[in-house]
């Protein structure tokens, strides 16, 4: 018997997504839960921000050149994204996967705001993006994601830390100033966006767990690999 399609979005499958700040550790548990979700014998489909290929050159062309006006960034994104949830996103929610999206339009929704687009503007233009099932949102200090950015060793990006909007300077400060603008634009949707909140200061094995319990309830009667085997 085929399953339930979602009351969130109307396919049989489910739609996961995670989202935060860069170094909240999001990246790390979607991949985690990922994996799990396969080894309990589910389907699972994996996805990140910015993986289309059919505009992700010309995005890393103008970032390089600093040609990327505000609007211009929203608009390059929104293709990428569009592109990526026709070829990436909606075929295996239609076949029944368990979706797992590491960043989805929320992140739009947060960065174009950051940068002073209107946001009722930039929701119209993502209108075609369907309600996820869940909405992890790894809530985090700024200065936190500092400390693990400079504990990796990776240098701060351009971008990342705002520096075409002329905060500052100073990369890290200019870092501190726009990632607390993201994290205040995330603050304001996490309500009204229906997002599960996930305090990212916790170790790992916690969060992990806290997500497991989570979804639990969207796998009832959902089938596994076998139950498909079985039934077919």
């Amino acid at each position: 018997m085929p399953e339930a399609p979602s009351p969130n979005h109307g396919y049989p499958g489910r739609l996961l997504v995670f989202e935060g700040l860069d170094g909240s550790g999001k990246s790390t548990q979607a991949a985690l839960l990922g994996k799990w979700l396969q080894s309990q014998g589910y389907r699972v489909f994996f996805t990140e921000w910015n993986s289309s290929e059919l505009v992700s050159g010309v995005i890393r062309r103008g970032k390089k050149k600093n040609l990327l006006t505000p609007t211009t960034f929203s608009l390059l994104h929104a293709v990428d994204f569009a592109d990526r949830f026709e070829r990436k996103i909606l075929p295996p929610l239609r076949a029944g996967y368990l979706v797992v999206c590491d960043r989805y339009a929320y992140t739009a929704f947060v960065r174009d705001a950051a940068r002073g687009c209107d946001p009722a503007w930039v929701r119209t233009i993502y209108a075609f993006a369907p309600r996820p099932d869940r909405v992890f949102y790894f809530r985090v200090p700024v200065s936190t994601t500092l400390k693990r950015k400079l504990a990796s060793r990776l240098k701060i990006n351009y971008y990342e830390a705002g520096m075409d909007l002329g905060l500052s300077d100073d990369v890290e400060e200019s870092y501190m100033k726009f990632q607390t603008r993201l994290r205040r634009e995330y603050e304001k949707i996490a309500a009204t966006d229906r997002f599960t909140l996930i305090d990212s200061t916790q170790r790992v094995e916690a969060i992990q767990a806290d997500l497991r319990a989570d979804v639990r309830p969207l796998l009832e009667n959902f089938p596994t690999v076998a139950r498909l085997m079985h039934d077919g």
